[in-house]
């Protein structure tokens, strides 16, 4: 019998895998990458938390802060979060479409529940990442399926949009937007700028509280929006962020959406729960496509399943579930009705506690733009010198003190 030395080999072996030089190459494939630029609005945030400064405060991220200026976890999350845990339910993958109570509830919300194009199945909903994910399942759409058109931006708008529909190929363009004279909507640069737009074009419309001026439009004149994309065949694309945290009123904030569609117009919607419900980390959002018939709905949501399995395959289940407890079960429902009101309450009370503030101290200018505008965002009318001047005028009275 041949005895083998266990030992020896395990010697010989070990000799083998002795770690050795490696010379890396002269050349890296990665020499002509550049920096990026820091993000515009998350760039505040990182210079928020590099800051030592006890009494720094953070004016970038659009996110919801308490009276310590901590981030605010709403009672009813917490509730819906304590249910589900004692359900003991799973971690199985979600179909690419998502979490069937979460997409019949977000459908119910932006249209309300009894509304015909539900029952008549022309709705295709596929749960996102937030809003982010949403606009770009929504982008990947646009140039697979409407090759060559060009997508139509406020200007201002949020600075991803740019990103988003830029980085997907898709051509976009300003139109229109804000009146730094009157500090409100230009509405007659917006019309005329969406009058000339090639017809078919795409309308990227903020659904409520305008990120990042707060002003929208009035109802008679989102009506006249509505009719010119009829006329010039557009198609609108709401980015929807902020319903029933702008008003404090789910039915009030989705009127711009309810009325294109009641007005026969095929949308597309980008919806998320970080504002309204808090569930910032857990990015719950839908794309929502209000198409002609159900056929139409059907191979709409096909091919934004394909584009979201290639994106990032199944969507995440936690805040999905928390989203659905909260809508579908009455009695949270109707608690988080109260605390998102009481969120949006709090963010008017203080746009008028700055603007009485504002009218004492300087009663010769016109600070009403403060309360007419919505949400948690808000243009001034200052310069850019005069913000940057109040910024280092902040700094530096926090290193006085």
């Amino acid at each position: 019998m041949q005895t083998i030395n266990y030992r020896a080999g395990l010697q010989h072996a070990s000799m083998r895998v002795q770690p050795r030089r490696v010379n890396l190459c002269q050349v890296s494939k990665f020499d002509t990458v550049t920096l990026a630029p820091p993000d515009p609005i998350l760039g505040v945030s990182e210079a928020f938390r590099a800051s030592t400064s006890p009494n720094k405060l953070n004016l970038g991220v659009g996110a919801y802060r308490d009276e310590d200026l901590k981030p605010y976890v709403l009672p009813v999350v917490a509730k819906a979060e304590k249910m589900i845990v004692e359900a003991k339910e799973n971690k199985e993958y979600l179909p690419i479409e998502g979490f069937a109570p979460f997409r019949k509830a977000t459908v119910d919300l932006l249209l309300g529940n009894d509304h015909p194009a539900i029952a008549e199945g022309r709705i295709a909903a596929l749960q996102s990442l937030s809003g982010t994910g949403s606009l770009r399942v929504g982008a990947a759409f646009i140039a697979n399926w409407m090759k060559g058109t060009t997508v139509y931006l406020s200007n201002p708008t949020w600075g991803n949009h740019r990103n988003i529909f830029g980085d997907e190929g898709v051509k976009w363009e300003y139109y229109r937007y804000y009146d730094a004279e009157t500090v409100g909507l230009d509405f007659k640069g917006m019309i005329e700028d969406i009058s000339n737009a090639p017809d078919a074009s795409v309308i990227v419309l903020h659904g409520c509280a305008h990120n990042p001026t707060g002003i929208d439009p009035t109802k008679e004149q989102w009506a006249e929006i509505a009719e010119l994309c009829i006329k010039k065949n557009h198609v609108p694309f709401f980015d929807v962020a902020y319903q029933g945290f702008a008003s404090g009123d789910l039915n009030t904030d989705a009127y711009a959406p309810r009325l294109f569609v009641e007005k026969g117009l095929e949308i597309m919607v980008s919806q998320s729960y970080s504002k309204n419900l808090g569930l910032y980390g857990e990015r719950v959002g839908a794309l929502v496509s209000v198409c002609k018939d159900k056929d139409t709905a059907t191979k709409v949501l096909s091919q934004c399943k394909r584009l979201a399995r290639a994106l990032y395959s199944n969507p995440p289940t936690h805040g999905a579930r928390i989203a659905a407890e909260v809508v579908n079960t009455p009695e949270l429902f109707a608690q988080w009705k109260t605390e998102m009101a009481g969120m949006a309450g709090r963010i008017d009370n203080v746009r008028n506690e700055l603007k009485a503030s504002l009218d004492s101290k300087y009663p010769e200018k016109d600070w009403s733009h403060i309360t007419n505008q919505i949400g948690m965002f808000s243009f001034t009318g200052l310069s850019p010198a005069q913000v940057e001047y109040l910024a280092d005028a902040m700094v530096e009275s926090f290193k006085n003190a």
